[in-house]
């Protein structure tokens, strides 16, 4: 399958495309393939890093459980600089908290698929990026979320 590694303020991700989707975005190095989609996702977090994109435009496929589909698709329904809990999303979604948790934990694709805006009732939760919560921190502050943080 096609990959791309991105350099990004938080390390390098690698993209991976199938069948004209990204299917997957990993803490990595090491490919660079030369895509159109893989060029578009690499100019897409350019700019989001940059404060220039609010919201990602890409063809992405779950490949997961309905659960994960629907985790998935409720996290990227959260506008860029709100949060939920992971509260919300299970009574939304008709699962337990934890089940959200491991779900968003599960998250194929960070960051485009946005599973740092879900946020534990009096925690940050956890965050599956080197550094962990700091990298969550991060991209809430940069998305302007982080006053909540303060």
């Amino acid at each position: 399958m096609p990959a791309r590694s991105i350099e990004t303020p938080l390390g390098t991700v690698t993209a991976i495309e199938d069948d004209g989707a990204i299917i997957r975005l990993e803490w990595s190095s090491g490919q660079t393939d030369d895509t159109d989609l893989l060029r578009i996702v690499e100019t897409q977090l350019g700019e989001y890093f940059a404060g220039t994109r609010d919201a990602f435009v890409l063809p992405i496929r779950i490949n997961a459980s309905a659960a994960q589909q629907a985790v998935c698709a409720a996290m990227q329904a959260i506008p860029m600089g709100e949060t939920r809990t992971y509260g919300d999303l299970a009574r939304d979604l008709k699962l337990s908290a934890q089940a959200v948790g491991q779900l968003c934990g599960g998250n194929p694709i960070p960051i485009i698929v946005p599973c740092h805006r879900i946020l534990g009732a009096t925690t940050l939760g956890g965050f599956s990026a080197p550094g962990g919560v700091e990298a969550k921190i991060w991209l809430l502050k940069h998305e302007k979320a982080g006053g909540l943080l303060i």
